[in-house]
């Protein structure tokens, strides 16, 4: 899921911001402008504006969901509500957990779905699949009130301050929508109910307050918008007495044991408001549908009974027709007219289906979906107002139209024919002319109730003065459509062209075909008015239904019964389509058995013969590896025979070369001693040359001695 960020001038887009998985819930704004949260079941995720990037992501654990997260006004507080009643505030900055709100441990679990802060975001209202209210202080963090709505609230849809200028932001009246499609609007001190929106005819879905609190806009059940003045509301607060609303005041009071009776009386006020009146045929008895109300433990016997006696007759009467389920006529509906709506075409059935369970005659009119289609589309969300407005619709402007089936209604169309004849003869003539007739150029427009050839503010725009004016109006809005259009039509000479025509949107002017209707209804003769053979409108009966019997019976019986000979010849030949579509089934799933089985062994035929070839690939390639191996082998022995010689004559060499070596220091040695000797010889005689010099010098002194001695 992801956002667009919209440029309010230019009308371009700005961003596009990724990230939630499921659908967004809520999205909430700081005051500054610049950071917005985003929230959806499983997270919430806070952006920044300037950016649109995402600043911080929320995830919380998947048997725990987020209801809502938002700014609290004035201040850079996130207020993070869960699915378990727990409430979280966090500092926007650095999203540290400020402080939790205490749950009342006694009492029935509300289970939060709707919250609600004041303006200047010090008191904090929730409530949510009760009709207990819970009022916070968040200044002090205590729960300091237990508001408890009037009977009739059981569920809380959305809370809604109503803010006041001279309250400085604390504001004291709060509008609470309940699954009634009511609003109340209390105040939060006095606990008094002020005055409501809404009823059960019509029913609020959603409110939005102005941020001065002057005016309430409402979307309705029904599709349209109501703006409401809050100071008319308040004006006609003081014609009856309010109510008081229960109030337990105290967090720590025993919600169990409280009992305490409310008058809910106030809600009876007269629904003028803001001055627009809306119309409503009867209360819709779905009105109230609450989805909030999927209980746990169910509705028993005593509350759809409440409920069934809380809407009057209607829905009784309606549920009888809609009990029957979908009407054979109607089974394969979706065949003939298909719709995109998934809803549509239910509803359309539904309708239809109650129609022919109401009258036989509608479940053979052809053209039946083509008239209530319009009012199915309007009315989706209301089938049983749905119901009844078409079946008013046809007691009413369809008079006289199936006193001739199965062909068209032809005295409808002469009167039609007979008004186009007396004011534009020239048009008629041209229409004879060209071979085409009133089943060609009126049908077209009353069958389809003009829903083809107009769009749908048009539509709504011609039916809101059909509905207020004699119901002879809409053959005189047919027979103005056609004069209206007449400068295309005297172009038109084919067949063709004027199908195409009746059948198709044209440029047409709807205010002149309404003033031209008026003018049409006031100025034909009485003799040819419809109004004439056209009686005046007749409301659908209070008690039950009118029996509605204008039309050939034995023609819809016998149609009737053909449709259900054909019908159980259908569901005969279904059958035995069946048998034979199981046998055939049963014959193909064998011979696609005996196919496989046959396929299975060629496959295996080949698959074997694939293996045989390659075992004899692998045989043939091990013995050429054997062969390979061995004379590797070979090899290897010649070069490991090679080696050791190599290795024996490099050993026989280093031995020679190590005996040569001795040998060579042995000669060295003996040289070395040979030279020592030489030297030591030499030194010897030298010693003895000095010893002998030695020896003459002491004869000659001895001899110098005696001659001197025996001179």
């Amino acid at each position: 899921m992801s956002l667009t960020s919209v440029e309010t001038d230019t009308k371009q887009l700005v961003s596009w911001m990724r990230g939630h998985e499921g659908a967004v819930s809520s999205i909430s704004v700081h005051s500054s402008g610049r950071y917005t949260i985003t929230t959806s079941s499983d997270t919430a995720q806070l952006w920044d504006l300037d950016t649109f990037q995402r600043k911080r992501k929320l995830n919380i654990r998947q048997s725990v969901g987020i209801q809502k997260v938002f700014f609290l006004p004035l201040s850079n507080t996130i207020l993070s509500c869960f699915s378990d009643d727990s409430i979280f505030a966090w500092e926007s900055d650095t999203l540290l957990c400020k402080y939790q709100l205490p749950v009342p441990d006694c009492g029935p679990k509300i289970s939060y779905k709707a919250f609600a802060v004041t303006c200047d975001g010090k008191s904090l209202v929730a409530g949510g699949r009760s009709n207990l209210l819970h009022l916070w202080c968040l200044d002090s963090k205590q729960l300091v009130r237990v508001i408890q709505m009037p009977t009739q609230v059981r569920t809380v849809r959305q809370l809604e301050f109503l803010p006041d200028s001279f309250d400085g932001g604390a504001s004291q009246t709060l509008g609470v929508l309940s699954q009634d499609g009511v609003m109340r609007f209390i105040n939060i001190h006095t606990c008094k109910l002020h005055f409501h929106i809404g009823s059960h005819g019509d029913a609020i879905t959603a409110v939005s307050v102005s941020p001065n609190g002057r005016h309430v806009v409402a979307i309705m059940d029904n599709g349209s918008i109501n703006v409401y003045s809050v100071q008319s509301l308040t004006q006609e607060l003081n014609k009856p007495p309010p109510s008081q609303v229960a109030v337990v005041t105290g967090a720590d009071q025993d919600l169990l044991n409280l009992k305490v009776k409310v008058r809910s009386d106030v809600v009876q006020r007269a629904a003028k408001s803001s001055g627009r009146q809306t119309q409503v045929l009867k209360p819709p008895p779905w009105s109230a549908e609450d989805k909030e109300n999927e209980l746990p433990a169910g509705l028993n016997k005593k509350r759809l009974v409440a409920l069934l006696k809380a809407f009057g007759e209607y829905p009784a009467k309606y549920s009888s027709l809609t009990d029957k389920g979908l009407h054979s006529a109607y089974m394969t509906l979706h065949d003939k007219y298909p719709i995109k709506s998934h809803k549509l075409q239910r509803g359309l059935q539904r309708v239809l289906s109650a129609l022919a369970h109401w009258a036989a005659i509608f479940g053979e009119v052809e053209y039946l979906p083509l008239v209530a289609f319009p009012f199915v589309k309007l009315f989706q969300n209301n089938p049983m107002l749905c119901f009844e407005v078409v079946a008013t619709v046809i007691v009413n402007w369809c008079q006289h139209w199936f006193e001739y089936f199965p062909n068209p209604p032809l005295n409808i169309l002469n009167m039609a024919e007979n008004v186009l004849a007396h004011h534009d003869k020239e048009l008629l003539q041209h229409l004879v002319d060209c071979g085409i007739t009133s089943q060609l150029y009126a049908w077209p427009l009353l069958e389809t109730l003009f829903s083809e050839v107009l769009t749908r503010d048009e539509w709504l725009r011609l039916f809101d003065n059909i509905f207020s004016n004699h119901p002879s109006f809409l053959i005189m809005a047919c027979v103005a459509y056609i004069t209206c259009c007449r400068e295309p039509l005297l172009l038109c000479s084919q067949k063709l062209d004027f199908e195409y025509f009746f059948h198709h949107r044209n440029n047409l002017d709807v205010g002149a075909m309404i003033k031209e209707a008026y003018r049409l209804m006031s100025s034909t003769p009485a003799d040819i008015h419809p109004r004439t053979l056209l009686s005046d409108f007749t409301p659908l009966t209070t008690g039950q239904y009118p029996v509605f019997n204008h039309f050939p019976e034995f023609i819809v019986e016998y149609q009737s019964r053909e449709r259900e000979k054909i019908r159980l010849q259908e569901l005969e030949y279904l059958r035995e389509r069946q048998e034979v579509s199981a046998l055939h089934a049963d014959f193909v799933r064998r011979q696609a058995e005996e196919k496989a089985y046959y396929t299975q062994q060629e496959l295996l035929q080949n698959a074997e013969e694939q293996r045989r070839n390659i075992l004899a690939q692998e045989e043939e390639k091990l013995t050429q590896q054997r062969a390979k191996l061995a004379a590797m082998k070979r090899e290897l022995k010649v070069k490991e025979l090679q080696l050791l010689d190599a290795t024996r004559r490099r050993f026989l060499k280093h031995q020679q070369e190590l005996r040569a070596s001795q040998i060579q220091r042995l000669d060295q040695e003996i040289s070395r001693k040979m030279d020592l000797r030489e030297r030591e010889t030499a030194a010897a005689v030298q010693d003895l040359e000095v010893r002998q010099m030695e020896m003459e010098a002491q004869r000659r002194r001895l001899e110098q001695v005696t001659n001197t001695l025996f001179l």
